[in-house]
């Protein structure tokens, strides 16, 4: 599918999928019996990985690796960066609710928009900075909760995993480069090698019940690489200001399919600081949409 034949409804089409896709997160990981954090990338990224090198493959029309070469550096900044991101968010959907994990997740625009102001002096609007201040509070009030139920692990983890997707965008930024998926690939290729070492390291092996691998194997090629293709390609016909808000998708449908299916429910305070964060990052993006226009083509 050519981005130059989406026009805007079906790209909005595309990035609301996306973000569905990505809210089985934390589904399919409640369902994992055994495997730990690096067994589940390993097998996630084994099915990722050969997901996209065939998505480039065809796109390169034989030769994937000249696109991924394309990406230089920051494709390899932003690979290593998303292994962070990728574990960070395994991690924290063991340890802490889904519904505190997907909105810890949700604070990674705000998180860019700060690195980006710090190392590429991008400019950041007064808006951007107010409603950062107040998603600052309601992070503040979910990590408070966690911390007094013992879940600080995991709210920790939620936001290196934020930090990680802010830094894989940062490096997207840096070298302006228009196609993601070169720099997930790597991400896929850095934690097959580095989740898979860990395990012998630790001792941990690969001998996991075949219920697992199959959930983990279908969590990369369903849940993350289908829904990166979908949001790449939605991406190219909607405005950025209005992708954050298209994605928030994810972090409603998240929380909504743990609580219908295993009965998953979150805390008070989550849910109050989860609806400011939200809150905080929709208006950011419908002011960001105020101020600029587009034409549906």
């Amino acid at each position: 599918m050519e981005s130059k034949k989406i026009n805007y409804r079906n790209g909005v089409l595309l990035v609301l999928t996306a973000g569905i896709c990505w809210s089985f997160m934390g589904l399919g990981i409640r369902h994992i019996e055994v495997a730990n954090v690096w067994q589940i990338l390993f097998f996630r990224s084994l099915a990722l990985t050969p997901l996209l090198l065939i998505v480039l493959t065809l796109r390169a029309r034989g030769n994937p690796f000249i696109i991924v070469q394309r990406s230089g550096l920051a494709g390899v900044i932003g690979g290593i960066s998303l292994v962070f991101a990728f574990s960070g968010g395994i991690l924290a959907i063991q340890t802490t609710s889904v519904a505190n994990a997907m909105f810890l997740f949700a604070a990674a625009p705000f998180f860019a928009a700060v690195l980006g102001w710090l190392l590429l002096k991008e400019q950041v609007r007064n808006v951007t900075w107010i409603s950062m201040i107040a998603a600052l509070v309601g992070v503040v009030i979910m990590v408070w909760e966690g911390i007094s139920i013992g879940r600080i692990i995991g709210n920790v983890a939620a936001l290196i995993s934020a930090l990680g997707f802010a830094f894989f965008t940062i490096t997207l930024r840096w070298k302006k480069l228009e196609d993601m998926l070169p720099s997930v690939f790597l991400g896929g290729f850095f934690s097959i090698i580095i989740a898979g070492a860990l395990c012998q390291i630790k001792g941990y092996g690969l001998d996991v019940p075949n219920r697992d691998i199959w959930i983990a194997l279908v969590l990369g090629f369903f849940q993350v690489g289908a829904g990166l293709i979908l949001y790449t390609l939605g991406s190219k016909a909607v405005p950025s200001a209005e992708l954050a808000l298209l994605s928030m998708t994810e972090v409603v449908f998240g929380p909504f399919w743990v609580w219908i299916f295993l009965g998953e429910t979150a805390g008070g305070y989550t849910l109050l600081g989860g609806m400011i964060l939200l809150i905080s990052i929709a208006s950011n993006s419908f002011l960001g949409l105020t101020s600029k226009t587009y034409i549906d083509t």
